[in-house]
């Protein structure tokens, strides 16, 4: 065992061991998302695990605390202005690849750091808009400018509760959720459209919203149809068709 001195106070650590592990086993916070122990090499990717090391007679600098070596002596400090400024940098530049990571944002927060804006999964490809408005013709969402920068956002009451919007988006923003005979769709924490589930005639499925049934029935009044008219879900419907 050797001593070195962490943030001003003595600390007796293993000896040619990552300083990283060294500090955590003596109690001491330091986030990294890229080191694992049972890993001999590290590659210091993320940079977040950065602390101000001295060793004995050379000056102060900056470090990744995962590729140094604990020695008898080493001088550690783990939360200078210089290490903070560092460790913000390194959140920044992980959150432009990662820009929904729950632990980022974290990590920002616990650092102060002001996100632009808030992350939503959003492209703004604007598809679900689109397919909503020229292929299903409810036109339940829109595009709408709010500080500055464009969001999709509903068109209060317009959804049918069709789903559309969530099976082409192509980041999965926009979520449906089927629970007890309700179906839920949203994009971020604004609800497109809350709608009851009618059941099959059939089987009993919940399949559809009552609102996209009679909206699909007032679409398709122009063509000519012989058939009576059942709330059958798809594959009940093969089966009734095949059979008739």
């Amino acid at each position: 065992m050797i001593t070195i001195v962490v943030d001003g106070k003595e600390c007796r650590v293993e000896a040619n061991t990552a300083l990283l592990k060294a500090l955590r086993a003596s109690g001491v916070k330091i986030p990294s998302l890229c080191y694992h122990p049972a890993l001999k090499k590290p590659i210091g990717a993320c940079r977040l695990c950065v602390v101000e090391i001295c060793p004995p007679g050379a000056p102060a600098k900056t470090a990744l605390s995962c590729a140094v070596k604990t020695s008898d002596g080493l001088r550690v400090n783990t939360a200078t202005d210089t290490v903070c400024e560092a460790r913000k940098k390194a959140i920044l530049q992980l959150l432009t690849l990662a820009p929904q990571s729950e632990i980022l944002l974290k990590l920002a927060s616990d650092y102060g750091i002001e996100i632009p804006f808030q992350p939503d999964g959003c492209i703004r490809c604007r598809l679900c808009e689109r397919v909503c408005g020229e292929i299903v013709g409810a036109a339940a969402l829109k595009l709408e400018k709010r500080d500055g920068r464009n969001y999709i956002v509903p068109v209060e009451g317009a959804c049918i509760g069709c789903g559309t919007c969530a099976n082409i988006c192509p980041t999965r923003a926009i979520q449906i959720e089927d629970r007890e005979s309700v179906r839920t769709i949203r994009i971020r924490n604004e609800i497109i459209g809350v709608h009851p589930l009618e059941q099959c005639a059939i089987c009993g499925k919940r399949f559809a919203t009552p609102r996209f049934l009679e909206y699909i029935h007032h679409r398709t009044l122009p063509h000519p149809d012989v058939k009576d008219h059942h709330h059958y879900c798809p594959s009940c419907a093969k089966l009734y068709l095949v059979k008739s």
